[in-house]
């Protein structure tokens, strides 16, 4: 019984964090249509504010959950203003955004070094029979639920959200009612760039911190995004759910190698018989 509950718990931890990694890619390719191959870079700015915050005295948690998402964010905004000519030309983002990945570590790594950072996960361990669990597991399960009603909130019962759903499917008739289209862009970015910073900081304290960290999340996000489908907030918690569990179910049977193996294994068996992803298929009509 004992075994049953820590296989529970780390399978929603497993799910969980796909979903705090994956949420700000899911808002920016979901909502903008824009590949952003930087992701994993801005979670990685995220990690190194939130680090750099404690280091010089502020509380841990206002370094995570305030500073981190707000200074990416900030980042965001600057790095939308260059990209916004690129918008609707795939490849063209694509290339950007991957240059702009490479030339992040690049910046990182000549301030920071190529040592790992990180700082330690708060709140202790808590018993379970036998074994022994990190709190902070629980913080990442609470945060994602918390994540996903909230970007539902803000996309489907709020006038920023109308406005920001509006501009993406008709910028010209957002434009004719006196909607600026390019400062609803610049903001859904900056909201994805916050999301992503602060899934980087909540991270952080879970996992070692170097300036090409982002490599190791990048790919779980884009599989994350693309298996869920067109819906932003459904396909997320749908596929993040799918794939968490295989992921996490495999790793405990083998080995965690074999539970990334098992993630992109059934990334593509999934795919291959859902090609729209999951909420083309399933939940149509949802957000």
């Amino acid at each position: 019984m004992d075994l049953a509950v820590i296989v529970l718990i780390q399978v929603l931890y497993a799910i969980a964090s796909l979903v705090v990694v994956s949420a700000g890619l899911a808002v920016v390719f979901g909502m903008m249509k824009v590949i952003n191959l930087a992701h994993g870079e801005f979670m990685m700015l995220g990690a190194y504010a939130a680090i750099e915050s404690v280091r010089i005295g502020v509380n841990l948690w206002v370094a995570m959950l305030i500073v981190a998402p707000v200074s990416v964010a900030a980042i965001g905004v600057l790095l939308e203003r260059v990209f916004r000519r690129l918008y609707g030309r795939m490849i063209d983002t694509m290339l950007a955004t991957w240059g702009l990945s490479l030339l992040l570590i690049g910046i990182v790594t000549s301030i920071m070094g190529n040592t790992t950072a990180g700082i330690s996960a708060p709140l202790g361990n808590f018993s379970v029979g036998a074994y022994s669990v990190s709190s902070y597991t629980l913080v990442i399960i609470a945060v994602a639920i918390v994540l996903a009603i909230a970007l539902r909130w803000v996309l489907l019962h709020t006038s920023l959200g109308l406005i920001a759903r509006g501009t993406m499917q008709n910028p010209q008739m957002a434009n004719a009612l006196g909607i600026n289209p390019s400062l609803v862009y610049s903001a859904t970015f900056a909201l994805g760039a916050a999301l992503s910073g602060l899934a980087g900081a909540l991270l952080a304290p879970m996992t070692g911190v170097v300036p090409t960290m982002g490599g190791a999340f990048v790919a779980k996000a884009f599989i994350t995004v693309i298996g869920g489908g067109p819906a932003i907030v459904a396909g997320l918690i749908s596929s993040s759910a799918l794939f968490g569990a295989i992921s996490q179910l495999a790793t405990f049977a083998m080995t965690p190698v074999f539970g990334e193996v098992a993630l992109l294994a059934g990334a593509i068996v999934m795919l291959r018989l859902l090609p729209q992803g999951i909420t083309g298929r399933f939940f149509k009509g949802a957000l």
